[in-house]
């Protein structure tokens, strides 16, 4: 009778906690039916942020130099004019200088070239005959380009063979005082000065002042060179084409977050790295730069771009026109990275989020108390200036026999952003009054713990955002990086020091998150060789 009686028992204990759960199941309210309503917010306002990039790019001098060495000419020959008239009728006369390496220098504002010269000067063929009766007007004429005695020597070498010859020596400085214009142009402003040391060559037994016989030829002839040099450095599109290239580089949507783990579709990654699937854009729209600012080593240039800059949840296409004019700014020392960006996450992303944290945890997490709280599903919703957190959640007592049974609970809360902690958290938590209904049909065990859950929500209820934070400031500055991409004879430094999220807004359908970026850049140049 006794096992009799104990067996019945169990079977009452069972078939009363079967009834219960169907009781809960059939009567309790289904998540739809509980729902609080939601009050609809007006769609947030397209957002861009301003961006800035402003790199310097110190051109190395001796970068310079070897551009200049391998294009400029490396002799010059001609025929100085005849500074002794009939004396030197029937001679010829002629010089051919070849130049030296490029020596150059850097002083403020200030290119300085110097190249030495070597040569000679020939004056072959013969003195003219008959012309001893003319001595004197030609001696008055030519006394300062040969010596005295003139119509004794010239009287006596009437006639006789010229092949005379003589050592050149000389320097070409050449200065250049760069600018850039706001079409995009090089302005060089070169100009150069000829110096030819002091030579004579001895003609009838008279001295040729060589020097002042060649450097008005030579002259001429560095101007040309230099003159063709200036019309096509100012001429060369070579700073628009290089800055257009970059500029449809800029222009795109990069990867951030799930969507930019590399060989893997974008939801299988998202769900992988825990970040959802979004997309840096940048859109150039203003072109920046100083003048040149020259010292000892190199010749810098401060290069940059403002753009905007947004995170949206979905790759997009800018268009992005080149613009026609440079925008020149005051000269800077230090190049820096600003990005300012608004992050545009779906609510459904955030609820995925908030679904890999708190799916399958129990409360209390120290097991102690006289139940179980385990969350099942979390999604969350935007209803005027709150959020509404929706918890599918098992309660059940402690003990052997005990049975669990589910309840969809609405947890109201305000959005707040943590910049120190780099968190989203929710103050004023509270469970809606529909929810506790539907604890009491659970049962008091279920309605006691109602407060519990929503204290550990106050506490625990926060979406981590520094993963988020951390990639987004890895690809920012791979982004930035391409501004001036590595190839050989340049190399670009990129970091983004920074990136800390500032602000938090959303409507109905979109959580907004502001975030800024700081960092520094800075290219150096060292061939121009090969590039473009």
């Amino acid at each position: 009778m006794r096992l009799r009686s104990i067996l019945l028992g169990g079977l009452a204990v069972v078939f009363s906690a079967a009834a219960a759960a169907l009781v809960t199941g059939v009567f309790s309210p289904s998540p739809q039916s509980v729902r609080p309503s939601l009050t609809a917010l007006p769609p947030l306002q397209p957002l861009a942020g301003t961006s800035t990039v402003l790199a310097p790019t110190a051109i190395a001098l001796t970068a310079i130099r070897d551009a200049l060495d391998a294009q400029a000419p490396r002799n010059l020959s001609g025929k100085p004019q005849n500074p002794l008239g009939q004396l030197l009728a029937n001679a010829t006369l002629s010089f051919s200088v070849t130049r030296g390496p490029f020596v150059m220098a850097g002083r403020p504002e200030t290119l300085v070239v110097t190249t030495p010269l070597i040569g000679t000067f020939e004056a072959l063929g013969s003195v003219t005959s008959g012309v001893s009766s003319g001595v004197g007007s030609i001696g008055g004429a030519v006394g300062n380009l040969i010596g005295g005695n003139v119509g004794q020597q010239v009287q006596h070498f009437a006639g006789g063979a010229l092949n005379q010859k003589v050592d050149l020596q000389g320097t070409v400085v050449t200065t250049s005082r760069p600018a850039i214009a706001a079409n995009w142009r090089l302005i060089p402003n070169l100009s150069a000065q000829v110096n030819i040391a002091d030579v004579s060559l001895p003609i009838a037994g008279a001295k040729l002042n060589v020097a002042s016989a060649v450097k008005p030829a030579l002259d001429g002839m560095v101007r040309e060179q230099v003159g063709a040099l200036e019309t096509r450095l100012r001429n060369d599109p070579f700073i628009e084409t290089a800055a257009r290239s970059q500029w449809t580089k800029l222009c795109r949507a990069i990867p951030l977050g799930g969507a930019g783990q590399a060989g893997a579709p974008a939801n299988a990654a998202a769900s992988a790295s825990g970040l959802p699937n979004l997309w840096l854009e940048i859109k150039p729209v203003r072109a920046i730069a100083a003048q040149p600012q020259i010292d000892g080593n190199a010749l810098t240039l401060l290069v940059g771009v403002q753009a905007q800059t947004r995170i949206v949840a979905s790759e997009t296409k800018p268009a992005c026109p080149f613009p026609n004019q440079l925008d020149l700014v005051g000269q800077g020392n230090e190049g820096r990275v600003t990005i300012a960006v608004p992050i545009d996450i779906p609510f459904g992303e955030v609820s995925r989020l908030l679904q890999a944290q708190f799916a399958g945890k129990t409360f209390p997490e120290d097991g102690s108390g006289s139940f179980y709280a385990t969350i099942k599903q979390a999604s969350v919703a935007a209803s005027g200036d709150r959020l509404l957190i929706s918890l599918l959640v098992n309660v059940k007592k402690s003990g052997f026999f005990a049975l669990g049974a589910d309840a969809t609970v609405y947890v109201w809360g305000r959005p707040v952003l943590d910049r120190d902690q780099q968190i989203l958290r929710f103050t004023d938590i509270s469970i809606d009054v529909e929810s506790r209904a539907a604890f009491g049909l659970l049962g008091a065990a279920a309605e006691a713990a109602a407060p519990y859950l929503q204290k550990m929500l106050a506490d625990k209820a926060v979406i981590d955002l520094k993963p988020f934070a951390a990639d987004a400031k890895k690809r920012i500055a791979a982004a930035v990086g391409d501004l001036a991409a590595q190839e050989k004879g340049l190399r670009a430094n990129v970091s983004v020091d920074d990136l800390r999220l500032a602000g938090v807004a959303y409507d109905s359908k979109t959580l907004r998150i502001i975030a800024n970026a700081n960092g520094s850049v800075n290219v150096a140049v060292s061939s121009l060789t090969g590039m473009q």
